[in-house]
């Protein structure tokens, strides 16, 4: 890896970045940031208090209204430089998110980045197609126009499993519609956030436009939410601390914006290419190590593939290796700290006592052991209503059911709080097309699990939370409609006056 920087001299003045500027926070409370491959802090800061909070949401207020004012062509060109700052950062960017994560830096360098990038210059081009509904008259003596505005001050709370992705999901349509925004990262995971904004800088994006307070939830996260001066608040994490998150805004009437959690089903049905759908299931489950709100979670294959998919799937997940992120031939790195691969363990070690663990389910011990790592893990003989098929595990572990007719894989597949995401796999074009229709969830893929693009939405149904991330749908959630009416007729004293003043001649 030739990229590699200190992290502690490249971020020396703190980890929070107001009105344009790096600054320490003033919690009087340091953290430290974990590599998960080695249990290693590789930096300390001071966490953001409610004075950074404060100071970054004012620094957003004062940037609003010129940046606000700016026209699309405006704000178009500067995320084109943007997008370009951040090719220019692609191999720093790459390096601190597997440092941060343990994320394989061949998923950082192939998926992470690129995808960043390729969301910033969307934007850019966006930026310039917030449409409304044309101008007519809807009334016989009026012409109506529609606006399409920015909200103000967007507060928003990523979460650590794509720290870079979920900072470009939540900043990029938010300063494309003519927002200013606050970005809280994960306080564990807060590396590529800054590079993201001082790419941004670089790139000539006004100071205060945008603005990342390194902070706990409790802290600098309910500070963000609840706050006044925020028009909005984006929140990408669980679902309880989504609940939480819902009850802080509803305190002061802000829009909402909610991507939660998910258990997303992979059905395959028995006339389905069975090899497609090993190769697809091991890939969908272990992206990221698992840790992927959309991740390949409960697969239901009808019973005359169950056999051979369980036993494909096992032979599979056996092949894949475990190893050093930064090592191009790894392919699965830890979890994001040992909390989280302790938290995972204890879902496989329950479940041994109603399932059986077909194949990992265990810690790599030797010199990987001072990391968070688990192997992939596959369960089968689960019942539906149990914890393992029904909770959100966040790890490298799928859980494998069979089904009879479509109809039972269907109501399966529906059968769990969350409606994030699912795959259907089938040869038949009517069985899939029926599973994209009943299936409930923000996307259903076919004969495939996990592949976004910028130009289509992201976000889910149920407990999985509402409104989308990414591609043009997202400016639903940043903007606000405004009906102007304008008066045809120059006439003083209107027909329908009559209802107010009564009948006078």
């Amino acid at each position: 890896m030739d990229h590699r920087f200190d992290v502690n001299e490249r971020f020396a003045e703190g980890a929070q970045f107001i009105a344009g500027s790096l600054r320490s926070g003033s919690s009087g409370r340091t953290h430290a940031v974990v590599d998960p491959a080695s249990g290693e802090a590789v930096y300390s800061y001071e966490l953001a208090g409610a004075a950074d909070v404060d100071a970054a949401v004012e620094a957003a207020e004062r940037a609003f209204p010129e940046w606000g004012g700016a026209t699309p062509g405006e704000r178009s060109d500067t995320l084109h430089r943007f997008a370009a700052a951040l090719a220019e950062d692609a191999a720093d960017l790459a390096y601190a998110e597997s440092l941060n994560c343990g994320k394989p830096i061949k998923l950082s360098k192939e998926f992470d980045v690129p995808g960043t990038i390729d969301n910033a210059a969307f934007f850019a081009g966006a930026a310039r197609h917030l449409e409304g509904k044309a101008a007519g008259e809807y009334s016989a003596d009026h012409t109506s126009v529609i606006r399409r505005e920015p909200i103000g001050v967007v507060g928003s709370i990523a979460p650590w499993n794509y720290p870079l992705q979920m900072a470009a999901w939540k900043v990029l349509p938010a300063i494309a519609a003519g927002n200013t925004i606050v970005l809280k990262p994960a306080e564990i995971t807060p590396l590529t956030s800054l590079l993201f904004a001082q790419a941004a800088q670089r790139a000539g994006l006004p100071d205060g436009v945008l603005n990342i307070v390194s902070g706990a939830g409790r802290d600098a996260g309910e500070r963000l939410v609840g706050h006044r001066s925020v028009a909005m608040t984006s929140f990408t994490g669980s679902t309880a601390v989504g609940k939480r998150v819902a009850e802080i805004a509803t305190g002061t009437v802000k829009r909402l914006h909610l991507e939660l959690g998910g258990k997303a089903p992979f059905v395959v049905f028995d006339d389905a290419d069975l090899e497609a759908a090993v190769h697809g299931a091991v890939a969908g489950a272990l992206i990221n190590t698992g840790q992927d709100c959309t991740a390949a979670t409960r697969a239901y294959v009808q019973r005359p593939l169950y056999d051979a998919f369980v036993s494909g799937v096992a032979d599979l997940m056996a092949t894949v290796r475990l190893g050093d992120p930064f090592d191009p031939s790894t392919d699965l790195g830890p979890l994001i700290s040992h909390a989280q691969r302790d938290r995972v363990a204890a879902f496989v070690d329950r479940a041994r006592g109603y399932a059986t663990v077909v194949t990992g389910g265990e810690a790599p011990q030797g010199e990987l052991a001072k990391g968070a790592y688990y192997r992939p893990t596959l369960v089968a003989g689960a019942a539906q209503d149990s914890e393992i098929v029904q909770s959100e595990i966040f790890g490298p572990v799928l859980v494998v059911l069979p089904f009879d007719s479509d109809d039972e894989g269907i109501a399966l597949a529906n059968d769990t709080p969350y409606g994030l995401a699912a795959s259907a796999w089938s040869r038949d074009v009517y069985r899939t097309g029926r599973a994209t229709r009943e299936i409930n969830a923000g996307c259903v893929w076919v004969n495939d699990h996990i592949p976004i693009i910028s130009e289509m939405p992201h976000g889910g149904a149920k407990a999985s939370g509402f409104g989308k991330d990414m591609s043009a749908y997202s400016f639903e959630e940043y903007t606000q409609v405004k009906h102007v009416m304008y008066d045809n007729t120059a006439v003083a004293r209107k027909d329908w006056h009559r209802t107010i003043f009564g009948d006078r001649p």
